[in-house]
C-alpha cells in the first residue's frame, strides 16, 4: 500500500498552535505553502521536544569549523509569527517523528507519521479498508534555518502558555482549582 505523503519543500508557513482553553488543548502542526494546507495533532511533549530538538541541530551546525552555513543564533525578527492558526482540518494525529539536516539545501527536516492504533494492530485481515490505507500516512516538511529557528522560538512560547504549574507539588493548576497533594513528613 503506497504511503501518502504530504511534502513542503519550502513553506510560506511552518508553526505549532492550539486550540482548546488551558488544560484542554490540542497543538496542531500546521504547514502552508501557497494555498495548500495541512494541520496534524500532536502532543504538547512532542512539541516541546520537536522544539528543543531543533534548537540543538542549529546550535550544532553553529559550532561546527568552517560551517558555511548561516544558522542564526535567534530568531530573526522578520520570521517572527505570533498569528493564530488558520482553521484546522486535522489530517492525521503524529505518532513517530523524525528530525533531520540536509546540508544540500541548507534545511532542517521534519518527517512525522501517522500514529498506528494499537487495537488494529493486532488484527490480522489479508483485505485492506480504506482505514488501513489511510494509516499509511506521513508530512515531510523541509525548513530553512531561519524559518526553523523561528518555529521553535513559538513552539516554546506556545507550549509555556499552559496551565500554571503549583509552586508546591510541581503539577498543572486546573481552571477549576488544584487540590495540592504534598506528602507530609
Amino acid at each position: 500500500m503506497p504511503t501518502l505523503v504530504h511534502e513542503f519543500a519550502w513553506p510560506d508557513r511552518v508553526v505549532v498552535g492550539t486550540v482548546g482553553v488551558p488544560g484542554q488543548r490540542t497543538f496542531y502542526l500546521q504547514i502552508r505553502a501557497a494555498k495548500k494546507l495541512v494541520s496534524i495533532a500532536l502532543e504538547k511533549q512532542q512539541s516541546a521536544l520537536l522544539a528543543e530538538k531543533i534548537d540543538e541541530i542549529l546550535d550544532q551546525l553553529m559550532t561546527v569549523e568552517g560551517n558555511r552555513y548561516s544558522v542564526p543564533a535567534s530568531t530573526p525578527i522578520e520570521l517572527v509569527d505570533n498569528d493564530p492558526l488558520e482553521p484546522v482540518e486535522e489530517e492525521f494525529r503524529a505518532g513517530a517523528m523524525s528530525l533531520g539536516w540536509d546540508p544540500t539545501t541548507a534545511q532542517v527536516v521534519l518527517e512525522a507519521h501517522r500514529i498506528v492504533d494499537s487495537d488494529t494492530e493486532n488484527d490480522i485481515d489479508l483485505e485492506f479498508s480504506d482505514d488501513e490505507a489511510a494509516s499509511s500516512e506521513m508530512l515531510l516538511v523541509r525548513m530553512p534555518v531561519g524559518t526553523a529557528r523561528a518555529f521553535a522560538k513559538r513552539t516554546r512560547e506556545i507550549v509555556a502558555a499552559g496551565r500554571p504549574m503549583c509552586p508546591l507539588c510541581g503539577y498543572p493548576i486546573d481552571p477549576e482549582g488544584h487540590a495540592c497533594t504534598i506528602p507530609e513528613f
